[in-house]
């Protein structure tokens, strides 16, 4: 499958240098006999305003490669940057900051604290950032639940949320610290068909809208057709 340039980018958005970008990754998970090449020199660019579908049989290094990404992880070989500061080296401190300021994460199971409310769930990342006041934190939590059609539900608590509300939730709360980044590891995989395109329009208007990146990793066919770029893996590789 071919990557394709996305036709609302301006001409020379290509051109532009990658808000993330990893060269000659390699990973290796378990120990002795066990030992298994997960990633073999894997090498990535995301840009503003694309969304990236990373596509792949089961095991083929998809989650590793996004966890590495998200510095959630570190790689035993090559570079990871992230606009264009090297990340992959970096100490648990500065990596821990720059996931606060640079980076959203949405994932399959919506991990929201569901004796919170909705509202709380989408300040948490705010407040631990503490970049802006009370007030307005409070603000943009409001703003960002409107815009995921949770207007009228801020106050419900996420025990009182159907699914797709969770994830719309978890969407919002990825959006919190107007990050550069959007990680996304199959973010509809446990929706309904009307759930799952609903979240990813979401996701995927309020990331162009707001000039982030987006990766998302996906066994959905018909999702992966939708982004702007989309990369196979197997094996360990991009093929």
């Amino acid at each position: 499958m071919a990557a394709t340039a996305p036709a609302s980018l301006p001409p020379d958005a290509s051109a532009s240098h990658p808000v993330l970008r990893c060269v000659g990754l390699h990973r290796h998970l378990g120990h002795g006999e066990g030992r298994v090449h997960v990633l073999k020199g894997v090498s990535f660019e995301a840009h503003r305003g694309q969304v990236t579908a990373i596509v792949g049989p089961s095991g083929c290094g998809k989650s590793t490669l996004l966890y590495l990404l998200g510095l959630l992880d570190q790689p035993d070989d090559g570079r990871i940057e992230i606009d264009g500061r090297l990340m992959s080296n970096s100490d648990d401190l500065a990596r821990t900051a720059a996931r606060g300021q640079h980076i959203g994460f949405v994932f399959q199971f919506h991990f929201l604290m569901l004796e919170f409310t909705a509202l709380e769930n989408v300040l948490m990342p705010m407040r631990k950032l503490g970049r802006l006041s009370g007030p307005a934190m409070e603000a943009r939590a409001h703003s960002l639940l409107t815009a995921v059609g949770l207007g009228d539900k801020t106050r419900r608590l996420g025990t009182q949320l159907s699914g797709g509300e969770q994830q719309r939730v978890a969407v919002a709360r990825a959006l919190a610290n107007e990050p550069s980044i959007i990680l996304a590891d199959e973010p509809t995989g446990n929706l309904d068909v009307r759930n799952s395109g609903m979240v990813f329009d979401l996701l995927t208007r309020l990331a162009k809208e707001n000039g982030q990146a987006v990766v998302l990793v996906t066994h959905n066919p018909e999702i992966a057709q939708r982004c702007d770029i989309t990369r196979p893996m197997r094996d360990g590789v991009f093929i």
